[in-house]
């Protein structure tokens, strides 16, 4: 009787020795591999082709319909400012109030996706200025980009400056225009560039 009650216990003994280990296996793995929103993975690289495909869609359709060649002429020159409000600066809050920001905001915000849309210029680009700027990106933004041209004659778009050409801004000393006219040609070359991430 003493035999089986010892062999009894060792086997409850065992039991419980196995049901430890494979619960501390189990946890080492899942903490081993936990999956973030973040994390690399096929769905996540699907969705950031799936972002850079709309931000690269977006900017065709508005390069083609005049909405970006008109965002980016939206411009004050005595506020040196994309904002109509008296304020200096960028947006922040979503697109600016025209139609390529409304079809920002349409692709992105109101699907809590962040972006920011840079205007960059002068010679290969080195220079920029925001037009956009929701943040800083996370590790896992895309971007898109497109060029467009302006001409000495393409006047701006800012309420109340309709009338004055590119051209008029840069000859008055208290006007600038964000993209300077280099070499005194009468083209400004402006890469619009959108970054696109996960809120």
């Amino acid at each position: 009787m003493s035999r089986t009650d010892d062999r009894g216990q060792a086997h409850t003994l065992e039991a419980f020795a196995a049901a430890i280990l494979i619960v501390a296996g189990l946890t080492f793995a899942l903490q081993a591999t936990a999956v973030t929103p973040l994390s690399a993975s096929t769905s996540n690289q699907h969705l950031e082709n799936q972002q850079r495909a709309v931000a690269t869609d977006l900017l065709e359709t508005s390069a083609a319909n005049g909405d970006l060649r008109e965002a980016i002429l939206r411009w004050d020159p005595n506020r040196s400012s994309f904002r109509a409000s008296g304020t200096r600066g960028q947006f922040t809050e979503g697109g600016p109030p025209n139609g390529f920001g409304e079809a920002l905001d349409r692709a992105f915000r109101d699907g809590r996706i962040a972006f920011n849309v840079e205007l960059r210029y002068g010679p290969r680009y080195g220079e920029s200025e925001p037009m956009v700027d929701m943040g800083s990106p996370s590790d896992n933004a895309v971007t898109a980009t497109r060029t467009v041209v302006l001409t000495d004659d393409a006047n701006l778009t800012m309420p109340g400056y309709e009338d004055r050409t590119l051209a008029q801004v840069a000859a008055d000393d208290d006007q600038s225009f964000y993209a300077e006219d280099p070499d005194s040609r009468p083209i400004y070359r402006v890469e619009v560039r959108i970054t696109v991430w996960q809120l």
